[in-house]
This record gives structure tokens, sequence and C-alpha cells, in this order.
């Protein structure tokens, strides 16, 4: 799904007078809104949440505390944010895990995705890349596909742990180009990578700000982008689509309410979210990480939500992932 002129039109509709609008409507917010990341302070979710937050409190006029709510791969900070009180000072910074993966996985989870949630703001979305050690021989997607169907179950695959999004995308990457790769968990992206540098294993897929400096000095090879279009950080490198094999994942990064959250509520906080995002400085620093800027409509991240919803659970059924390793 493709979101640039969703972006245009928030940004239209994110204008001075559009603004002024809004800020005669009502009285929220009256005081601070608490956004829950339900990750650790440093990680993709927590870093984006704290560049985006500062514009979206500039234009409510009050404060966004970010607050980090880690534990059981996100589902205590979504749990959080289901369960609060529907008035807008709680919201979620969520991201894939714990909405449309983990839910497949576990037996049981105290929300549904697309029931519990308002959907405000698709903020920003990051794409993957295929990731090989330097002692591969594949120089090409291509290549890295005839050279695992020909040795089949020979190469493995580092990921951050079961059910994460890079473990998905390599096993939509496995079922789409029809190999047989082994998966091989670690507790981390980051010790995934580092067990790729080390020829621990064969390859990954990976968030691409973690993996450019060692793509750069030649310590790592990355084969091709897994987002519909090239990343300006690497624009010689091809998609996977491009590449041959239509694989489109990407880590992304969005705002929900509680389910019953008033309607205007969560437009004007969707409102600022598109001023938030449409400023130079926030865009700039994110794209510098490989990060595009976002700021969806409700219904456009409803549609989202509900698309990246079918896809992995189609991945998590057809490959027959379970919920431990």
């Amino acid at each position: 799904m493709r979101f640039g002129p969703v972006v245009a039109l928030c940004l239209l509709t994110a204008s001075a007078d559009g603004f002024a609008a809004q800020a005669d409507s009502g009285a929220y917010p009256s005081r601070p809104v608490r956004m829950i990341a339900p990750s650790s302070a440093g990680g993709p979710a927590d870093v984006i949440a704290r560049a985006v937050s500062p514009g979206i409190a500039e234009v409510l006029g009050q404060q966004i505390v970010v607050d980090n709510r880690a534990g059981a791969a996100g589902l205590i900070g979504a749990e959080l944010v289901a369960a609060a009180a529907p008035d807008g000072y709680t919201m979620l910074f969520g991201f894939s895990g714990p909405l449309v993966i983990v839910p497949h996985l576990a037996e049981k989870l105290p929300y549904h995705t697309l029931r519990d949630f308002a959907p405000v703001s698709l903020a920003a979305q990051g794409p993957y890349v295929l990731l090989v050690n330097p002692g591969v021989q594949a120089s090409s997607v291509r290549e890295l596909v005839a050279l695992a169907k020909a040795q089949p179950g020979k190469l493995n695959y580092a990921s951050g742990g079961n059910g994460t999004g890079i473990h998905l995308t390599a096993e939509l990457f496995k079922l789409t180009a029809g190999v047989n790769i082994v998966h091989v968990p670690y507790k981390g992206a980051g010790p995934g990578q580092t067990a790729l540098l080390a020829n621990e294993v064969s390859m990954m897929f990976n968030g691409l700000p973690p993996a450019l400096p060692h793509v750069k000095t030649g310590r790592l090879k990355a084969l091709a982008i897994a987002g519909e279009k090239r990343s300006p950080l690497l624009p010689e490198m091809p998609t996977l689509t491009e590449a041959g094999t239509a694989v489109v994942a990407t880590g992304w990064y969005g705002i929900l309410a509680p389910r019953a959250t008033p309607r205007s509520i969560v437009s004007r906080m969707q409102m600022a979210t598109a001023k938030a995002c449409a400023s130079p400085d926030v865009r700039d620093r994110l794209a510098s990480q490989g990060v595009e800027i976002v700021g969806s409509t409700p219904e456009e991240f409803a549609t989202w939500l509900r698309e990246e919803w079918n896809k992995w659970q189609k991945v998590i059924h057809t490959a027959g992932i379970k919920s431990a390793q």
C-alpha cells in the first residue's frame, strides 16, 4: 500500500487554517498526553516516538510524555492502551510485532488489534534490507536463491527472535522464492547481526540503520531492499521485487487510541501528527536513519492494519510458525 498521496493529503489538511479550525472545536487536550512505546528505550519505536512527539505537543499545546512499557514482545504496552480510558490521554505508539504478528502466535491475548484500537495515523516506516555474510557466494538475490535451491537446508538465517518482523520477512522470502533456509533465532536483532558478522549464520533481514555501517565497510553484503521503492541511503540497491522475488516488508510505527475514543479526539491527534510529520527537521532526521515519515489518515491506517494482519497471518499459517522455538 503506497502512502505518497496520503502524505500530500495529510500535509494539506494540516495547514495553519486547518489547525486553527481544530483548535476552536474543543478543549482537548487540557493536560499532558501519555504516549506508550511498547519497547525499551533506544529501540526504533522509542526513537521515532521521541522524534515525532515534540511536534505533536507543539500543535496540541500540551506535553506528550513518552512512556516505555517493554515486555512480552510489546504486548504489555499494547494491553495497557487497549484497557485505558478512551479519553485521548493514553495513546499507543505501536508497531507490527504486538499488533499484527504476535496475535497470530499467542494462544490467548487480552485484546484484538482490529477491534480494540482506534487507528490514528501511520507515522513512519522503514524497509528491511537483505544481508549476507561476505563468505556467501552470492552477489545478487538471484544468485542467493540459486545457491539455496542447490543446497537445500544448508544456508541459515538469523532473526531477532521467533515472531519478530525480521523473522517473518525471512519466512515470506522463503515462501516466495521457494527455498529451504534454516531459522536461527537470537535474543534481539543486534545479537543476530553480530552472529552474521561472525559468519555463524549466512544471512538475515534487518533494519537499514544498524546494517549500513557494516555494508559500507564491506563486512556485510546488502543484496536488496524489502521496500516498495529504493532507499535514498542505498540508491544503487534494487528492491527485492526488482531483483525477482516479490517481497515487500517494512518496519512501521503508528499511533492508536483505545477503541471508544471519540472521533473528534482521534481527528485532532491525527492532525497534530500530520503537522509534526511535515516538519523538515523531523523528516530529515529520520531519513538519515532510513526511516520514511508518513502521517496517514485514520482510514488509511485502518486499511494498512487489516492488510498487514492478513499478510502475516497467512505467512505464519503457511510456514507453520509456532509461538516458541
